[in-house]
């Protein structure tokens, strides 16, 4: 059955990710060729090549994809929200509370599941905590919900800069790593992916009144939005995507911001469209981008985040030329 004309992105963008994870999942220190790769996916190949594959690198691979995804469309939204296309997921300060659950718990001996759920529960912390401060005894503004949060980011800056310093020099690495992105320690990445589908089923029948938020509240609400609880909404599923990211990744920067600006320009901003689209291309992105990461200066592994900095900067700093 041929493919819609207004679905031919997602499926090209689907057909991206898959080539993305083969070649992820294919290279390493032992190279696996892509046939050989796709027999072990399919229940065959040799006990040594079904070890390094589905034991070793398609966890990661499939980690990368749901941090990439939840980044990105938690970026999205997060420009829905404070109608602002500078707008990523850690402007209202998610990332530096996850960050100080994490390294309190690394500082206190934590490793494993303790990390990520200290790293969780930090994030959620930092969603109440900028959340009562934006709103006070009144409503809040999209100016005024930006403003708290950056506010309270630099607050969890000023914490991180006081735990690194009082931290012994042998635990150093491991918190740096950690700050820069670094997806060595994912655990599963069911959970993540998850979240990640039921967000975007979630979001997808809200497309239309996200359009029209999109071009101010006051608009919105003379069409008949529901926009208050519209905003708390989005503010939910953008903090609990980046509270997922974070927990399995720590901060891995400007994937959220670079891939809606990409995808916006190239496919129009009809939000039912974007946000599908960001969750395969963030995904995607952060694929290839850890797979560089593992390869380029072997056996040593760099952090993903240094990564996607370096892909993130000049990319952005194109799109806005473009789009002067």
């Amino acid at each position: 059955m041929p493919i819609s004309s207004p679905y031919k992105p997602l499926f090209v963008l689907l057909l991206a990710g898959f080539l993305a994870a083969l070649l992820s999942v294919s290279i390493g220190s032992t190279a696996i060729g892509f046939g050989d790769t796709l027999r072990v996916i399919t229940g065959s190949g040799t006990e040594l090549q079904q070890t390094l594959i589905l034991e070793l690198r398609l966890p990661r691979t499939l980690s990368a994809f749901a941090t990439g995804g939840l980044l990105a469309v938690a970026g999205a939204l997060m420009q829905v929200l404070l109608r602002n296309p500078l707008a990523d997921p850690y402007v209202l300060g998610l990332s530096g509370g996850a960050a100080v659950g994490a390294l309190l718990a690394m500082l206190a001996g934590a490793a494993g599941f303790l990390v990520s759920g200290s790293a969780f529960a930090g994030a959620m912390l930092a969603t109440l905590l900028v959340f009562g401060l934006a709103h006070g005894s009144g409503s809040w503004t999209p100016s005024r919900l930006l403003l708290t949060g950056v506010v309270v980011a630099a607050g969890w800056g000023a914490i991180i800069t006081l735990i690194l310093s009082m931290t012994p020099a042998s635990r150093l690495p491991g918190m740096l790593y950690w700050l820069m992105g670094d997806l060595s320690n994912a655990a599963t990445p069911w959970p993540g992916l998850t979240i990640l589908v039921a967000v975007c089923l979630m979001v997808f029948p809200l497309g239309r009144a996200l359009n029209v938020l999109a071009r101010g509240s006051l608009q919105a609400a003379a069409l008949g939005v529901s926009v208050r609880p519209l905003e708390w909404s989005i503010y939910l599923m953008a903090s609990l995507l980046t509270a997922s990211a974070v927990t399995m990744a720590g901060s891995v920067g400007f994937v959220g911001l670079v891939v809606p600006h990409m995808l916006r320009l190239a496919l129009g901003n009809d939000q039912r469209l974007i946000l599908p689209a960001c969750a395969l291309a963030g995904g995607t992105l952060l694929v290839l981008a850890d797979t560089l990461a593992r390869v380029m200066i072997a056996p040593e592994q760099l952090p993903v985040g240094v990564i996607t900095a370096l892909i993130g900067v000049p990319t952005f700093l194109y799109l806005l030329y473009r789009s002067r």
